[in-house]
Parts: structure tokens; sequence; C-alpha cells
């Protein structure tokens, strides 16, 4: 019995220890980036499964054939890991304070609480401890799906959308309901509209048309020919908003990663159609300075990523461009070259420990969003690596989800 409480009680203590470190650890290689981004997500599990190995290892008395060097090691290596995984809970408060200002401050309301009646369907807390246990509750069983809608076919690529409308029993204002027009990441180089689909239910049950839509990918398809398909896409929302129950006059513009930085170039260009909001979740803004300011560590090889979808470095020779060179091509797709006073309203949410793309960016953005009077809010979470919503019970998306909602129920209104 000693032998076998020991080794359980190692277990529980090196497994606590070894998942919370990456609470703080960035991921050095691609194969060790779903740790960095879960562990901050599911630290109150972490939290708990700690708290275990400090009851076990106080509890170790019970069998005094424990040697007694392991029931130590294993109890300072739990008391450890619980500081470490409780950090992201220890934000939590700081966080939603500084949230709830740049939501005040950017869109130019007195409280929360004047966002929060407009949207009643919605979270009504942040974050919830239970929630990142059990669940967040969907409400999602009725709502509408149809997918592989065909957009249009550009250079043999078929381009299709999905559409998730909300319930039938839902109360349809007189003229639709209000649409959000997704854009999946990836790296420019891979993803579909079944991305994300958990979310695009969520948002459906509360009263939104969500129209998930595709682009081209690199390398074989290099830029512009991914905002080329944004912007047909969103021709063809906007041509076909009524019949699926969507109100053309109020359509927002979201993605997440690369799919956020072409919702911004798409929303930003000066013939862009009317668009109410933009929501970037960890959106490249500045490719020209991403190139230069590289992640340490880089697992995802940023520049090979922009190389791909640009075209090579931006000091290289581009004799096939037409006298246009790759650096013109990095300064052209990005959004932050694109900042006027009279953009939509801006919702940029990025994570303090992100390694694909730093969050200086997203500071960067929204410093020039509010410099040139076009109302931004920008929401950092200091825990969160990048994709930190692919968790979607996360810490982290708790939040995003809170603020999301009531930067579109204010700008969708």
């Amino acid at each position: 019995m000693p032998l076998i409480y020991s080794s359980f009680l190692g277990i529980i203590g090196l497994v606590g220890l070894l998942l919370s470190l990456w609470v703080v650890l960035p991921a050095p290689t691609i194969a060790l980036l779903p740790l960095a981004i879960g562990a901050p997500e599911i630290s109150p599990w972490l939290v708990l499964l700690n708290l275990a190995g400090v009851g076990l290892g106080l509890g170790n008395e019970v069998y005094r054939g424990v040697v007694p060097w392991v029931s130590r090691a294993v109890l300072l290596g739990s008391v450890a890991g619980l500081v470490l995984s409780a950090l992201p809970l220890m934000q939590v408060g700081m966080t939603q304070q500084a949230a709830e200002r740049a939501m005040a401050d950017g869109l130019g309301v007195q409280s929360m609480a004047r966002l929060a009646v407009t949207q009643p369907m919605g979270r009504s807390h942040p974050f919830r401890f239970l929630d990142t246990l059990r669940g967040i509750p969907l409400q999602a069983d009725a709502v509408r799906y149809t997918a592989n809608i065909p957009v249009a076919e550009v250079a043999g690529v078929p381009l299709t959308l999905d559409v998730y409308q909300p319930p039938l029993a839902s109360a349809a204002p007189a003229d639709g309901f209000p649409g959000l027009v997704m854009v999946y990441g990836g790296a420019w180089r891979a993803g579909s509209p079944a991305d994300n689909a958990t979310f695009a239910r969520y948002m459906a049950a509360r009263g939104y048309v969500v129209w998930a839509i595709a682009y081209r990918h690199a390398p074989q398809f290099q830029f512009p020919a991914q905002l080329e398909d944004v912007q047909t896409a969103l021709a063809f929302v906007l041509r076909n908003a009524r019949d699926y129950g969507t109100d053309p006059s109020r359509l927002a513009l979201m993605g997440r990663s690369a799919g956020a930085h072409l919702a911004m170039l798409a929303a930003y260009q000066p013939d862009a159609p009317p668009l109410r909001a933009v929501v970037n979740y960890y959106g490249p803004v500045d490719l020209l300075r991403g190139y230069t300011e590289l992640p340490q560590p880089d697992p995802l090889d940023v520049r090979a990523i922009l190389e791909d979808f640009l075209g090579g470095a931006p000091d290289e020779s581009a004799n096939a461009l037409g006298g246009e060179t790759v650096g013109d091509r990095y300064c052209a797709a990005s959004p932050i070259n694109y900042i006027t006073p009279t953009l939509p309203p801006t919702l940029l949410i990025y994570g303090g420990k992100d390694h694909i793309v730093l969050p200086q960016f997203g500071r960067a953005m929204a410093a020039q969003l509010q410099a040139s009077g076009s109302p931004t809010v920008l929401i950092e979470l200091p825990w969160a690596d990048h994709s930190f919503d692919a968790v979607f019970h996360g810490v982290s998306n708790q939040l995003a989800l809170y603020y999301t909602e009531r930067f579109l129920a204010w700008t969708l209104r």
C-alpha cells in the first residue's frame, strides 16, 4: 500500500506541475503549441488537480511507509503548480476592469449596464469558474445550419459559405436579424468555413445570422487573392441577406488570426461595403513590421508564413509583379496603413502571451485607430496565447465572448 500511495502521489504532483508550467512558458515548437494555448484556459482544472496533490501530500502521514523525501518533493511541486495555475484566475478581476474601461471609453457609453440591457440573452457574467468546469451553456440545439452555399468559382477554386440562423422560434425583427460575417484563420494557408462552428452556433442562438465564408489559400494563391475573395463573399452576403433573414444594414465582419487580418483589410478599404463593426481576434496588422519583429520563440516560423502569403521577403526583387516590389505588397496588405476617421467601430482582442502575433501590434493598431478618432476597443488578456478561443469554455474565451457580445449588440443595435 505505501508503494501504491507513493506512486499515485508522485503522478498527481508531476502531472499538475508539468501542465501548470505551460501557463507561463511559451511554446518553442508547433508540437507544443497546444499545451501553451490550453494550459491557461483550463487553469481552474489545474488548480483543482494541484490542490489534490497538496492534500495528498499533507495527508501522507496516513501511510508512514512512503519515503519522506518523495512526499516533500511532491508537496513542493504541487504548491508550485498551484501558484502557476492560479495566475490567470488572479488576473481576471484586473483584466475585467480594464476591459470595461476600454468598452466605455471606446464606445462612448457611461457604463457596462447600458450595454448589458441591449443583449439580454448574452452571458450575464464575464467569467464563471464553474463554466470552465461544466461548459458554457450554448442553447444552440435548434439553430438552423446550411452548409456549402456556392458563392463563386475563381481560378478553378469553388468558394462557398456556411450560414447559421437563429431558431425558428426566435422572434425576428421586422428587417431581419443582425448579421456576422466570419473569416477563419489558418496562416492564410488552411482552414474552412466549418471552423469555429461552436462559436457560430452560440451566436446564432443569441439572435445573429452568422455567415462563415471561404477564401483561396497560400502559397498557391498569394495576396491580394484572399482579400478579393472576402470582398466577393461580402457582395454575395449583401445580395442574399434577406433570403436568410439578415438585415443588410446591420452587418459586422469578424475574423481570427489571418482571418482577422482579412476582415480588417476588407472593412478598411475605401470602397468597402457599409459595415457597422469589425472584430479582430489576435490578427496581424502591420506585416512589414511583423517580418522584422519576430516572436521569441517563433513556433510557426512567421517569416515563412508571410513569404508564402506575399511572395517573398520584403527586400526581394519582384520582376514578375509588374513594377511592384514585394515590400510594396507587405504595405498594401497591412490594415494599419488604411486607417481613416470614418472606419466602423473596431474591437481588438489579443493575448499577452501570444508568440505568433505579438500583442504589441494590437496595441499599436488601437493607438492609431484611436488617434484617428475611429471608435476602438482594445482588450488584452495577459495570460492568453494565440488561438485562446480554441478552448471554448476556457477563461479567455469567456471574457472574449462577454465583451464581443456587448460590442456587437451596441454597434448593431
